[in-house]
C-alpha cells in the first residue's frame, strides 16, 4: 500500500513523529508524545549533570549520597518513559522473518494479533504496577526520603503510555495502514 492508498480519514497535510503525510496522528496523541519526548530529554540532561557533578566531587574526595540515589531514581523514570517514546515510534525490537513472508492481509492480521497481545501485557503491567505503587506509599527512599511509590510510579505510567500509543497503532493496523507507512523510520 502506498501513501496514495491510505484511507481518506488518515490523510493530513503535515507529518508527525516520523509518520508520513498520509498518516495523521490525532493532536492529543502528538502532544502526549511530545511531552514524553521532552521529559526523556530533560531527565537525560539532568542525569548527565548529576553524574558530572558526582565525578567532580569524587575528584575532591567528597560524596553526596543523594546524588547517587537521585541518579538511580531518574534512571528508572527515563527507562519507562523512553520505552513509551520508543513504542510511539515503533522502535522496539521486532523479529519479522516470518511476518515479512505473509501477504498483506495475513500480515495485517498477524500485526493486529501481536499488537493485541502487547496491549494485554501492558494492561497487566498497568494493573499490577498500580497495585505496587498503591502499596508502597508507606516506605521511603533511603537518602532522599521520598515515598517509594514515586520510584515505582514509572512502571504503570510507562505501561499506560505504551498502551495508548499501541492502541493507536492497532487502530491504524485495523484501518489497513501497513507498517512501512505507520513507522517509516523504524526499519
Amino acid at each position: 500500500m502506498s501513501a496514495a492508498d491510505v484511507p481518506d480519514g488518515l490523510r493530513a497535510g503535515r507529518p508527525d513523529a516520523g509518520r508520513p503525510a498520509g498518516v495523521s496522528t490525532p493532536a492529543p496523541l502528538r502532544w502526549l508524545g511530545q511531552a514524553v519526548d521532552t521529559a526523556v530529554i530533560a531527565i537525560g540532561a539532568l542525569m548527565i549533570v548529576l553524574v558530572f557533578c558526582n565525578v567532580v566531587l569524587h575528584l575532591f574526595g567528597k560524596d553526596l549520597a543523594w546524588v547517587t540515589e537521585l541518579g538511580e531514581f531518574l534512571m528508572v523514570w527515563v527507562t519507562f518513559l523512553g520505552g513509551a517514546a520508543a513504542g510511539r515510534r515503533g522502535a522496539h525490537m521486532t523479529i519479522t522473518e516470518f511476518l515479512d513472508k505473509l501477504q498483506a492481509a495475513g500480515r495485517r492480521r498477524a500485526d493486529a494479533a501481536v499488537q493485541g497481545l502487547c496491549l494485554a501485557v501492558l494492561a497487566l503491567l498497568l494493573f499490577y504496577g498500580w497495585r505496587i505503587v498503591a502499596g508502597s506509599w508507606g516506605s521511603t527512599l533511603t537518602t532522599l526520603e521520598w515515598p517509594m511509590a514515586w520510584q515505582y510510579l514509572p512502571l504503570p505510567l510507562g505501561a499506560a503510555l505504551m498502551f495508548v500509543f499501541g492502541a493507536w497503532d492497532l487502530v491504524l493496523i485495523l484501518r489497513g495502514v501497513p507498517r512501512e507507512l505507520r513507522y517509516p523510520h523504524a526499519e
